[in-house]
């Protein structure tokens, strides 16, 4: 039996889920909190922030969002704390700190 895989969360049963726990679609992660799994979290210091947008587009994880041209605060939700982001900024308005 096929399951939707657009309405398992993390609060499903465990008979909703797949064989192995095993994705068979993309854009799934969204439905999942693995931000979690983060041992460094980025922070962005506003007052340095240029909203350049470079930062976005390089984030493995999407968690930069753009709403109306300008970026919004992290989604923590999905952060994995790599730390690209803050390697990408030109203007070092984004720093990373220890833990969550």
């Amino acid at each position: 039996m096929a399951t939707d895989i657009s309405k398992i969360t993390e609060k499903s049963p465990w008979q909703d889920l797949t064989e192995g726990n095993k994705i068979f679609a993309g854009g799934t992660s969204k439905y999942f909190h693995t931000g979690e799994w983060r041992t460094n979290t980025p922070v962005l210091d506003k007052e340095k922030c240029t909203q350049c947008l470079l930062c976005t587009p390089v984030c493995p994880d999407s968690c930069i969002p753009v709403k109306n041209g300008e970026r919004e605060d992290f989604d923590l939700d999905h952060c994995k704390g790599c730390g690209i982001c803050a390697s990408a900024c030109p203007f070092n308005a984004i720093s990373m700190k220890e833990g969550k």
